[in-house]
C-alpha cells in the first residue's frame, strides 16, 4: 500500500473512494466539520440530510456510503463517524480508517483519499496522519495465503494506493505522520503474521529463521543459540520445556545500537512457545488449535524491533526470544521435576503447562546478566489475566512506578490499554515450595500474579515489566475494524517505549 500527501481541491480528489469524518455534537446533533462540510456542499446537503436521519448518529465507525453521482472526481464518498466531539483522540481516527479502509477494500476499491478532518479535536497534523496510516494498515490486514488465489482480499485485489488530503503548511507534518504510520503497522502486522502461521510452519526454527531475515532486512545485528550453548549457560528452564518436542528450542537474540555511546540498553523479552500441548499435563482438545499463538509474546518483540529499526530512536534495544514447543513425550519434563534457571534459582515443577515462565525465567536472567535495563517481557502467560480484564486490556505488572506510567503512555500512544497489577509480597506465599527455590505455580487464586511474582525472582533489583496479553493478542471473530486472529498487540507500544525513552535521554 503507497501513501503520499496531495495539495488538491477536494473536488478535483481522483479516487474510488472519499473517506470523510462526522462527529456527534453536545446535543447529539451530527456536525460536518471542515473537509466534510465542503464536501456536503459540492453534493448539495447530501451529507447534512443523511445525517439528521436516524440511520446516522456519528457514532465511531457509524458508516454511510454515498455515489458522487460526477459531482466530484471520486466516485464514491465514504461519510465515517468519528465519535463524540469533545473526545476525539488519535484512537478516534484510528478506529476510524480501519473501518472506511477495510468497507472500502471491501467494495474492490483500489485507490482510497482520507480526509478525515482534526480541527478542534487537539491532535495534530502529525499525530492523525499517523492514525490514519496505520488504521488503514491494520485494519485491511488479512493472512489468505494458504487460501485458493480466487478466496485472496476483495476481488483478489486490495487498496493500492491511499492520499491524504491536506494544505502546503501541513505537507512536513503529514509526511512524517505517514513515515511513522507506517513502519508502526507494517511491524504489527509482520507480528500478526507470525502468529497467524500454522504451528506446522512456524516452528522454533522458522520463527527464528524469520526474525534473522527481518534482522539481514534492516540491519539488525542477530544471533541464534542451539542446544548445546543452552547448556553451556545453564538454561533449565528452556531446556526443560523443549524435552518432549522433536523440534529443537532456540534461543533469539536481536541489538539494536542506536546509542554507540554506551551498550547499555533496554531488553525486551517475548515468550515463544510455537505450540502449547500443556505436555504431560495436556489441555483439553477444545480451542487446542489457538495455542500456536502462544508465541504472541515472541512475535510482538520480533515486530518492535522492526518498527525500531526503521525508525532509528536514539536508545540501544535487544530482544531475547526464547522459544520451544511444549509436547508431551517420553523425553517430556514432568510434575514432580526440579529445573535449575540460568540464575542457579530451582523449580519445583507442578504443572507441565505453566511453561511460559519457566522459558521466561532462563531469558531474564540473561537480559540481567547483560546488564540491560529496563527489561519488558510480553507473553501469553495466564487464563487468570483473561478472567480478570477480558480482551479489553493487557495487564501490567512493574517493580517501578514511573516504568509502569511509561508503558501505558506509550501503549495510550498505540491505542493499547494497560491496567496496573498488584505485585505485592503476600502473594510470594502461594508460590513457595517445601523442596525448591520456587514452585511452578500458586494455584488458581490470582493466578496472573503469582505467575509474575515467579518471574520476578529473575529479575534482581533490574527496572522491569511484565505484559500479560493472553487475553489481547487474538479476536476471535471478525470486526469492523478488524480481521479475526492475531491482533499484534504489544508490537506498537514496545516501539513507541523505545522512541518515549529515547526522547528522555
Amino acid at each position: 500500500m503507497e501513501f503520499q500527501v496531495i495539495t488538491s481541491g477536494v473536488k478535483d480528489v481522483a479516487c474510488d473512494v472519499l473517506v470523510v469524518g462526522a462527529v456527534r455534537g453536545q446535543g447529539g446533533q451530527v456536525e460536518l466539520p471542515g473537509t466534510t462540510a465542503t464536501v456536503d456542499n459540492l453534493l448539495n446537503g447530501l451529507l447534512h440530510e443523511i445525517s439528521t436521519i436516524e440511520e446516522f448518529k456519528g457514532n465511531l465507525g457509524e458508516l454511510a456510503p454515498i455515489h458522487t453521482m460526477g459531482r466530484l472526481a471520486a466516485r464514491r464518498v465514504l461519510l465515517v463517524g468519528l465519535g463524540e466531539q469533545g473526545k476525539l483522540t488519535s484512537q478516534s481516527f484510528r478506529r476510524a480508517s480501519a473501518v472506511a479502509a477495510r468497507q472500502a477494500q471491501s467494495t474492490g476499491a483500489r485507490t482510497l483519499c482520507l480526509a478525515l478532518n482534526w480541527s478542534g479535536s487537539g491532535i495534530d497534523a502529525e499525530e492523525g496522519a499517523q492514525a490514519e496510516v496505520e488504521g488503514a494498515l491494520l485494519g485491511t490486514y488479512s493472512f489468505r495465503k494458504y487460501q485458493h488465489s480466487e478466496q485472496q482480499g476483495s476481488n483478489g485485489k486490495g487498496i493500492a494506493k491511499v492520499d491524504l488530503l491536506s494544505y502546503d503548511s501541513q505537507q512536513a507534518q503529514l509526511q512524517e505522520g505517514i513515515r511513522r504510520g507506517v513502519a508502526l503497522a507494517e511491524a504489527a502486522n509482520f507480528a500478526r503474521d507470525l502468529v497467524n502461521e500454522p504451528p506446522n510452519v512456524m516452528t522454533p526454527t522458522e520463527l527464528a529463521n524469520r526474525a534473522v531475515a527481518m534482522a539481514k532486512r534492516f540491519g539488525l545485528e542477530y544471533q541464534v543459540l542451539d542446544r548445546p550453548q543452552m547448556e553451556e549457560l545453564g538454561m533449565g528452564g528452556l531446556l526443560a520445556v523443549s524435552q518432549g518436542s522433536a523440534q529443537p528450542p532456540k534461543f533469539i537474540i536481536l541489538r539494536y545500537q542506536g546509542d554507540k555511546s554506551t551498550k547499555q540498553g533496554m531488553a525486551l523479552v517475548g515468550k515463544g512457545i510455537t505450540f502449547d500441548t500443556g505436555g504431560i499435563s495436556l489441555k483439553p482438545p477444545e480451542r487446542m488449535d489457538e495455542m500456536k499463538g502462544d508465541m504472541a509474546g515472541a512475535a510482538a518483540v520480533i515486530g518492535a524491533m522492526q518498527a525500531i529499526a526503521t525508525l532509528k530512536p536514539p536508545i540501544n534495544v535487544t530482544a531475547l526470544v526464547p522459544t520451544t514447543e511444549n509436547m508431551p513425550g517420553g523425553n517430556a519434563y514432568r510434575p514432580g521435576d526440579i529445573v535449575r534457571i540460568m540464575n542457579g534459582k530451582t523449580i519445583e515443577i507442578v504443572n507441565t503447562d505453566a511453561e511460559g515462565r519457566m522459558i521466561l525465567s532462563d531469558a531474564l536472567s540473561y537480559a540481567v546478566r547483560e546488564g540491560l535495563s529496563p527489561i519488558i517481557d510480553v507473553a501469553t502467560l495466564t487464563g487468570g489475566i483473561v478472567v480478570a480484564l477480558g480482551n479489553v486490556m493487557t495487564g501490567l505488572f512493574c517493580n517501578n512506578e514511573q516504568l509502569c506510567q511509561e508503558i501505558i503512555e506509550a501503549g495510550k500512544l498505540a491505542g493499547e490499554k494497560y491496567w496496573p497489577m498488584p505485585l505485592d509480597e503476600e502473594y510470594a506465599e502461594q508460590i513457595k515450595s517445601d523442596i525448591a527455590d520456587i514452585k511452578q505455580t500458586g494455584g488458581r487464586p490470582a493466578s496472573s500474579v503469582t505467575a509474575a511474582k515467579i518471574l520476578e525472582n529473575f529479575v534482581a533489583s533490574t527496572q522491569w515489566a511484565h505484559l500479560d496479553i493472553a487475553g489481547t493478542f487474538y479476536v476471535d471473530s471478525k470486526k469492523p475494524y478488524q480481521e479475526k486472529g492475531a491482533t499484534g498487540t504489544a508490537t506498537r507500544t514496545l516501539a513507541n517505549l523505545a522512541l518515549l525513552l529515547a526522547h528522555q535521554q
